[in-house]
């Protein structure tokens, strides 16, 4: 047996790791860090202000005088501050009337129409007066009657009173024909009633107005026929109308009889009417819980109708004459009532009392501080504050034309 032996494979060499690139890529990336750190830093400082950007941080320039526009500013007026209480409802005429018939009869004429006026004791309507002239006569002679038997018992009782002084009738006859004259006289008395009567219905034949005003509606037409108590015409006298109108319990205590009233109707938009407190009723409405006050009318133009819906309001508070400030122009200063008064050009805090106000109008009564023909400003404006320098718009301000001359023209105002 033969024994060979082969050949060594070649050793392939170990590599040797190389411990220098670790300690290099430490260095690279500590060197990369500071110098981002550096750069980072750099671009957190701010350069220099330049001169425009100094003048930035300060802010606009300052308005030196601020211009107002007519809105800005009020006026003080003197007058009188009233204090309503609103109200509304339906006129109704004080004076009206529906006519009756008072006999039965055929409506011969009855030729007044609605919307015509009528003077008291104008004839309206004319019944038939046949009946009513037959029930003359016939009452007529009875009282004809009545007075001859009354002439009769008349003698009967002298004769009577002849014979009972010679005795020749007792006196018990004597006394019955006294009697037959008391009767003869009761009978003529009621004969002249009767007669009475029957020409006081044969007057009533006539229809007439009670009052004068205008025909509200007509009732019946000729050819008719009435009977007593039946309705002929209805007739309104607008002189006089009374405005009922409903006002709130609660605000009764308000309303006093002779209180001032003003109201508008629709169709007179451009006028307004005036009434007084006449009564006030004393009990309240079922429903709505308010109570009616009446008030008169004077409607001498007889521009307004019955019917007519009107809304207005009581004066319940009037003030004398006195200076009347917008509510809206005053301000607190330390718990006081202030305004912002204008006066030679500049804007002052002018302290003020007020005394009643009104607030469906927004004004106030001034007792003290300001007087009638001042201005104030209304409302807040940004930056103007006592001691600002403020003129109108179109006016020209000392205070701005010096500063046209030194420098560039000044910003107006705007309000906050």
């Amino acid at each position: 047996m033969k024994l060979e032996t082969l050949p060594r494979a070649p050793v392939q060499p170990t590599p040797r790791k190389r411990r220098w690139r670790a300690p290099l890529i430490g260095a690279v990336v500590l060197a990369l860090a500071g110098g981002g750190g550096y750069v980072y830093m750099q671009g957190q400082k701010k350069p220099a202000p330049g001169p425009a950007q100094a003048d930035a941080k300060k802010g606009p320039p300052g308005v030196d005088v601020y211009e107002l526009s007519r809105g800005d500013v009020a006026a003080i007026e003197a007058r009188a501050l009233s204090v309503n209480l609103p109200l509304s409802g339906s006129l109704m005429p004080l004076t009206q009337a529906t006519v009756k018939s008072k006999v039965s009869g055929q409506v011969m004429e009855a030729g007044v129409q609605e919307g015509m006026n009528v003077a008291a004791g104008q004839v309206l309507a004319r019944l038939d007066q046949a009946d009513q002239k037959a029930r003359v006569a016939q009452a007529q002679a009875a009282l004809d009657e009545a007075n001859a038997r009354l002439s009769m018992a008349v003698k009967n009782n002298a004769n009577s009173a002849a014979l009972l002084k010679q005795k020749y009738i007792s006196q018990n006859s004597h006394d019955t024909t006294q009697n037959s004259v008391e009767l003869a006289q009761a009978s003529v008395k009621s004969a002249q009633a009767q007669l009475d009567l029957a020409k006081n219905a044969l007057n009533d034949t006539l229809i007439r107005a009670p009052l004068a005003g205008v025909v509200a509606k007509r009732h019946v037409q000729a050819g008719e026929k009435l009977a007593p108590d039946m309705p002929v015409y209805s007739i309104v006298n607008l002189q006089q109308l009374t405005l009922e109108a409903q006002v709130p319990a609660s605000d009764i205590p308000r309303v006093k009889v002779g209180q001032d009233v003003q109201f508008r109707v629709d169709g007179f938009a451009g006028r307004a009417f005036a009434g007084k407190v006449a009564r006030i009723n004393p009990t309240a409405e079922a429903g709505s819980r308010s109570m009616i006050v009446y008030i008169s009318v004077n409607n001498a133009d007889l521009a307004l109708r019955g019917g007519m819906f009107a809304k207005g309001s009581i004066t319940t508070l009037k003030s004398a004459v006195m200076p009347v400030l917008p509510v809206a122009a005053l301000r607190k200063e330390k718990d006081q009532d202030v305004v912002y008064k204008i006066e030679g050009g500049k804007v002052m805090s002018q302290p003020v009392r007020l005394g009643l106000r009104n607030e469906d109008e927004g004004t106030a009564e001034v007792t003290e501080g300001l007087s009638a023909g001042a201005r104030v400003l209304l409302g807040k404006l940004e930056g103007v504050k006592p001691g600002s320098k403020v003129k109108m718009a179109g006016e020209t301000a000392p205070a701005a034309a010096a500063a046209t001359a030194n420098g560039p023209q000044l910003a107006a105002a705007t309000k906050g």
